[in-house]
């Protein structure tokens, strides 16, 4: 009985090895009204995806802000999401009606902030990744010419075939 709790013991080691070295790098952040600024720097080769943007009280809307680009002194800035709120009173005393989540992709390089709210409580879940495909389509690179394909052989010319399913044609009369 002991070996095979250990044969249990190492899989299970093994699984979770697995589990967080191929996890996606998924971030959650909560920000409640006494906590800073939450700044967030995008580089120039990636981007960043906010998959939930949610806010518990409070009266004011919560905001995801972006400066682009950051480093420019003639960057701007602009409000990209708003966060969803969460209404925990159900039944005759429910205030709201339930709202529908956004998503956002922000592309670096880029500085996402998003400031506390007096009496509410934020809640942020974002991944950001490496731009792997920075190579067509305006990302900065030249494309690669193709060749075209030249072939010495013809190609294929009509031939002749034979119907075995001929139709007779009614004689008018």
């Amino acid at each position: 009985m002991k070996m095979l709790a250990v044969r249990f013991f190492v899989a299970a080691v093994f699984l979770a090895a697995a589990v967080v070295g191929f996890a996606n790098p998924f971030k959650s952040k909560i920000i409640s009204s006494s906590d800073s600024l939450l700044e967030i720097i995008v580089p120039s080769d990636h981007f960043m995806k906010i998959t939930n943007f949610t806010q518990v009280g409070g009266t004011d809307r919560a905001v995801v802000q972006v400066d682009l680009p950051f480093d420019s002194p003639n960057g701007g800035s602009t409000n990209v999401l708003t966060a969803t709120r969460i209404d925990l009173s159900t039944g005759a005393m429910a205030q709201n009606a339930p709202e529908i989540s956004n998503r956002v992709t922000i592309a670096g390089p880029a500085r996402v902030r998003i400031s506390p709210v007096p009496g509410a409580t934020l809640f942020i879940t974002y991944r950001k990744e490496r731009d792997e495909g920075s190579g067509g389509g305006g990302g900065g690179g030249s494309p690669t010419p193709v060749p075209p394909i030249l072939s010495p052989t013809p190609g294929a010319t009509p031939s002749p075939t034979f119907n075995p399913f001929i139709s007779p044609t009614p004689r008018g009369g």
